[in-house]
């Protein structure tokens, strides 16, 4: 029997991924997208025909404007987006594309559609290895999240099942998403990572997540699909 659950679809490699195995695991998949005020709203697009194509029981695009507070390359205009990165520099502290509490807002709003829907599940795809530092991908604040939905929701509090934050590719390697995400079908061409693409949508090709996409690719020796702007 299929177990309703609400997945954080962003419309990149990472979130398609873990839609497609949630799906191939016969979850019945309610996704949500946020347009945030990101740069990078293409995303959105994506996310919403990704969604179309993997037949979601409803994909909601949440409108929330960040913006209004700043902080990050992502929100704000008068950040620069980091480009050109070595891996010792991308592993060196939190980049300036860190959107303050994302994650947190994000998953609060997850929980609030499934309490609302009945549904004890939630999915995002955080990871640990491959990523970009950003404190709340890490195992101990999907801990602690799971730990605050179970008291803070009538839902949580009244007994019954648990809400559980699943997060299958936490451990994993860009290239071993790369890998499963191929062997159960994914157009990775119809995906977006980049921080910074152009107004047509290209990947800028330099920026953390662009480099961090193309490692995985080659790592996990399948064609690149990506489209990249011209230098």
């Amino acid at each position: 029997m299929t177990r309703p659950a609400v997945l954080l679809l962003s419309g990149g490699l990472d979130s398609t991924t873990l839609l497609a195995s949630a799906k191939q695991h016969s979850w019945q998949v309610y996704a949500l997208t946020f347009r945030y005020g990101q740069r990078h709203d293409v995303e959105v697009a994506r996310a919403q025909a990704i969604a179309a194509d993997y037949g979601v029981v409803r994909h909601v695009v949440a409108d929330i404007d960040l913006r209004v507070f700043g902080g990050s390359a992502l929100t704000s205009s008068d950040i620069d987006v980091p480009k050109d990165r070595g891996a010792e520099a991308m592993a060196d502290g939190i980049p300036a594309t860190y959107v303050p509490a994302r994650n947190t807002i994000f998953l609060s709003y997850a929980l609030a559609w499934a309490e609302v829907l009945g549904a004890r599940d939630l999915f995002i795809g955080v990871n640990a290895l491959d990523y970009s530092g950003y404190p709340d991908c890490r195992p101990e604040f999907i801990t602690a999240f799971e730990q605050l939905a179970n008291l803070a929701t009538k839902a949580g509090t009244q007994g019954g099942d648990r809400f559980t934050v699943h997060t299958p590719l936490m451990t994993m390697s860009k290239a071993n998403i790369i890998a499963l995400g191929v062997s159960l079908g994914v157009d990775y061409g119809a995906t977006t990572s980049c921080y910074d693409p152009a107004a047509d949508g290209a990947a800028c090709g330099r920026c953390d997540a662009c480099q961090l996409r193309k490692k995985g690719f080659a790592e996990a020796r399948v064609a690149d699909p990506t489209r990249y702007a011209r230098a």
